[in-house]
């Protein structure tokens, strides 16, 4: 699932981990995203223009069940309208979201972040060179 940064901290299913600091770091190589620019859906990969791993800004949550406990996470998602790649995604007229790249030098900080208001200072766009959107043939 994910979460919309400008709400997760008054969302009741998010609020609690938020204000908790459960920031987690959600490892990819890509995600996809629609694309309509051709005037039907096409699905594109976003990836780092390296091809190198990274990794998303994420909050989790714990919970117990009859069997122990049960853990989620949720990306977290920041508005895109700006972004030189990734407005181009999602519908014509929708709003632009994207998923929060964490830089490589703010992985520790992001997760030993305990104040919520700290952590709103690294919910920010990649670099749009830093990022490749490639299409991809279903």
């Amino acid at each position: 699932m994910n979460a919309r940064a400008e709400t997760v901290g008054d969302k009741p299913t998010y609020r609690r981990a938020w204000q908790q600091g459960h920031f987690c770091l959600v490892p990819m190589l890509g995600f996809f995203e629609p694309c309509y620019e051709s005037g039907k859906c096409e699905r594109w990969r976003i990836s780092m223009a390296d091809g190198k791993p990274f990794a998303v800004e994420g909050i989790w949550q714990a919970w117990q069940e009859e069997q122990g406990h049960t853990y989620s996470f949720s990306q977290l998602t920041i508005n895109a309208d700006t972004h030189p790649l990734l407005r181009r995604m999602h519908k014509p007229g929708d709003e632009k979201r994207s998923l929060v790249i964490v830089a490589k030098q703010d992985y520790d900080a992001w997760l030993s972040c305990r104040d919520p208001e700290l952590a709103r200072t690294y919910l920010v766009q990649q670099d749009s060179e830093l990022l490749v959107g490639t299409p991809i043939s279903i």
